[in-house]
């Protein structure tokens, strides 16, 4: 259907988007959950998380002055260990847990020198609540939970399904964590 539209807008138009690049057949199509644009954390730039689309993601709310913040460093390794099969992490900076007081550049700065963060960050926002960004509300009505503290974990399966959820007192490192993101990396 949309292959027929493309094709009767370049007619009308006279060809001129005969030459545009076609999209490929097996392209993923940007799945509801993440059908979502949201501000980089390190400059604000509007992201569309459909770029993730076809990836294993594990999406975390995260803060800077909380016991749980050494888990940076594992979902670092992590997201090193796995990008290249498809896992994706997304950061979500919150103080919904008053541990997130810094702007978004502070909390840029922090992540990347403290922790060597390289995954995916956006903007400070709010995880829970009738204040909860889009995703977030998706997340916690997909499966029931909202994040409990800072560090909980949400993975979303290559066609975009909410798989599970895990506490913060899941490391990054946890058997049972890294056994469904095999499984889910291994599906095609």
């Amino acid at each position: 259907m949309l292959n027929t539209f493309r094709l009767m807008t370049a007619i009308a138009l006279g060809g001129a988007l005969a030459a545009a690049p076609a999209f490929a057949a097996d392209a993923p199509a940007c799945p509801v959950t993440l059908n979502h644009q949201f501000p980089r954390l390190q400059d604000e730039k509007p992201q569309s998380l459909c770029q993730y689309s076809g990836k294993v993601v594990l999406v975390v709310n995260t803060a800077s002055y909380c016991g749980f913040t050494p888990q940076y460093q594992g979902l670092e390794a992590l997201y090193a260990k796995y990008r290249d099969r498809g896992l994706v992490v997304l950061g979500f900076p919150s103080n919904d847990f008053a541990q997130e007081s810094g702007d978004n550049k502070q909390i840029a700065d922090f992540c990347e020198n403290t922790y060597g963060v390289k995954f995916p960050m956006f903007s400070k926002s709010n995880v829970r609540g009738g204040q909860a960004n889009a995703l977030y509300r998706q997340l916690a009505q997909a499966t029931g939970r909202q994040p409990l503290w800072n560090f909980h974990k949400y993975l979303i399966g290559r066609d975009g399904k909410v798989i599970t959820n895990y506490t913060s007192m899941t490391k990054p490192d946890d058997k049972e964590l890294v056994r469904d993101i095999e499984k889910q990396l291994a599906a095609r």
